[in-house]
């Protein structure tokens, strides 16, 4: 990886433009985005009320939202089987599984870091020069 002087010398001056992986993170890191994509790669094609159960506190609303969001992205695939009742199931699309690597990595730095950051944060929240 880049030091930070090798950083700084190729970012652009328009802050929109200075970091590249910013649309990424907007599409992937919505908030719902990464549960709804963890679980459709985890346990394949869902039902709406499937995810539902699968991801606890979100609302039907929201989740509505979320599945048209990544849909329209290419992330997700809605079927729709014209049946009596009809049934919808929603299922990530190979875009949406190339993110996996991502994950993976993510849930080893995750594995890796996060007791040291909640030991910084408890740092930070109890030093009394602050």
């Amino acid at each position: 990886m880049a030091d930070n002087a090798t950083w700084t010398a190729l970012a652009p001056t328009d802050p929109e433009l200075a970091c590249p992986i910013g649309p990424v993170v907007d599409i992937v890191f919505s908030r719902w985005t990464t549960p709804i994509l963890w679980t459709l790669n985890m346990h394949g094609r869902q039902r709406f009320v499937e995810l539902e159960r699968r991801i606890t506190k979100i609302t039907p609303k929201v989740l509505t939202q979320r599945l048209r969001q990544l849909e329209r992205d290419g992330m997700i695939v809605r079927t729709y089987h014209p049946e009596v009742p009809p049934r919808v199931e929603y299922e990530i699309t190979e875009l949406g599984r190339s993110l996996a690597p991502l994950f993976a990595h993510l849930a080893e730095w995750a594995t890796a870091n996060l007791d040291r950051v909640e030991r910084a944060r408890y740092d930070y929240d109890t030093d009394s020069a602050r």
